[in-house]
């Protein structure tokens, strides 16, 4: 055989070959076009429900072992194959039968703004590498910090979630407000913030990570709504002085994660200014509601806060991360991290254009661009649209939930997030049934909804994240449930 009959593979590229072919500017062109046209079918068929199945299930083993076998194939020519791969084995967050976890259903428009900021790649912890990045994060956060109630001294920050944005207030707070002598040898009193039993597990985690241990952390209990008792706040506060302990800090959810549950952040305002505690507001979730009139009472006394945190990659369509950390005196944010880097800057002073002065992150993921992007093509109304879409939904569901007979509320909902249960009579232990019948709805693949446990009983639990789910997408949800008891 000659060797055109026969013909050889071409050999592997190497060296700047190789290099030259990953960056091709043509290659990336056919590929994005081709990606984009994969996207926003996927976009379509998600939304028009051409496929039922919301979460297609593996179990982990089962995944690795695939993902695995992926690694280790020949090599792709072409990436579209394996992007497949990964959009048909991914929960199917646009879907409006995703009722899971507070994650953002992603505003187009935002996706593309975060391609842009991927290709780009602007490291920002100084203005020199974040010129656009930089003014427009000011801006996102001054306009956040209006929305608030905030006069023109605050100013804040973007970071990655609201974990780090947490830890990074309280850091702020016992710089702010612990006494100056708590390091020093032979100082007895020991630090300590105040939050509810249903704060964010990441607050537990900051003040852990803060050394504060467990004692450090006073929970207060919740009311039948699942809101911090207030009126227990003074007697918490005298039990922990007696203890040694120097409350620096107080912490309101707005919402709690579990319930959607809003605290008295007036009561707690109060509460702060008397003893000169700093009152840090966690609006991670529920800060949103800024952007609505019809649902900003819920955050009344979050003006007062000394700090304040928003997602945006939650309730305002979003992609992860973008969480704001606003303080409503600007020069507070400064205090956390006071360090010189001489080969980024070369003063230790404040200034709003130096992100890393005042952050944990160095090199910080350009993610202001996707919140400006939503703002310059829909402006403040968008933002207030889907906060007012996603709540109004929340009362719509828990009004279906009266009228069925075999479902129960936990309390009715003040945002989008409502918790409920079945209630089928003749069975002995409600919780593992509840957790029984979700497991079998996942199995189905038709919907996807969590569980929480509200004083050890078990409740099923949705997020209502997308704003085109509609109230025939829960008589559904509700229908296929009855009909998992039917089975049982």
């Amino acid at each position: 055989m000659t060797q055109q009959n026969n013909p050889q593979k071409a050999a592997p590229l190497e060296g700047l070959s190789l290099l030259q072919h990953v960056y091709d500017p043509a290659t990336f062109r056919q590929q994005g076009h081709a990606l984009i046209d994969l996207l926003a079918d996927h976009l379509e068929a998600v939304q028009h429900q051409q496929d039922p199945t919301v979460m297609p299930y593996q179990n982990p083993e089962e995944s690795y072992t695939y993902w695995q076998q992926e690694l280790l194939a020949p090599l792709l020519n072409d990436p579209l194959p394996l992007f497949e791969a990964v959009i048909k084995r991914s929960v199917k967050v646009h879907h409006p039968h995703y009722l899971g976890h507070q994650v953002a259903v992603t505003a187009p428009a935002a996706a593309l703004a975060g391609l842009v900021s991927t290709v780009l790649n602007q490291g920002m912890a100084l203005y020199e590498m974040g010129m656009v990045s930089v003014p427009m994060e000011r801006l996102v956060t001054e306009l956040l910090a209006q929305k608030i109630g905030y006069d023109s001294s605050s100013n804040g920050i973007l970071t990655s979630g609201g974990t780090l944005a947490n830890l990074t207030a309280l850091l702020t707070a016992r710089s702010m407000k612990a006494p100056s002598n708590v390091w020093t040898e032979g100082h007895q009193e020991r630090l300590a913030i105040m939050v509810s039993e249903e704060a964010h597990y990441c607050v537990d985690r900051a003040a852990r990570i803060m050394g504060l241990g467990s004692a450090g952390i006073i929970k207060l209990p919740t009311d039948e709504r699942f809101k911090m008792r207030t009126d227990l706040l003074e007697q918490y506060l005298t039990q922990a002085k007696s203890k040694g302990l120097h409350v620096f800090a107080i912490v309101g959810s707005c919402c709690s994660t579990s319930t959607g549950s809003h605290d008295d952040l007036v009561a707690i305002a109060d509460f702060a200014e008397r003893h000169n505690i700093w009152f840090h507001a966690d609006g991670a979730h529920g800060g949103a509601a800024v952007f609505s009139q019809k649902y900003r009472h819920l955050l009344n006394g979050m003006e007062r806060a000394d700090s304040v945190v928003v997602d945006f990659h939650k309730v305002l369509m979003t992609p992860a991360l973008a969480t704001a950390l606003v303080f409503k005196k600007g020069s507070d944010g400064f205090n956390t991290f006071q360090q010189r880097a001489q080969y980024l800057w070369n003063s230790s002073e404040a200034d709003w254009y130096n992100p890393g002065k005042r952050t944990f992150e160095c090199t910080k993921y350009m993610m202001s661009l996707k919140i400006f992007v939503l703002l310059r093509l829909y402006g403040e109304a968008g933002f207030a649209a889907a906060v007012e879409r996603l709540y109004d939904l929340g009362q719509k569901f828990a009004a279906m939930i009266s009228t069925r007979p075999d479902f129960e509320l936990a309390m009715p909902p003040e945002c989008n997030i409502v918790c409920f249960r079945i209630v089928k009579n003749g069975v002995a232990d409600l919780n593992a049934y509840n957790l029984q019948c979700r497991q079998k709805l996942l199995e189905k693949g038709h919907f996807y909804i969590v569980q929480t446990t509200l004083r050890d009983v078990v409740y099923l639990r949705i997020s209502i994240m997308n704003p085109l789910t509609t109230e025939n997408d829960f008589v559904l949800l509700l229908d296929e449930l009855t009909a998992i008891q039917h089975e049982s």
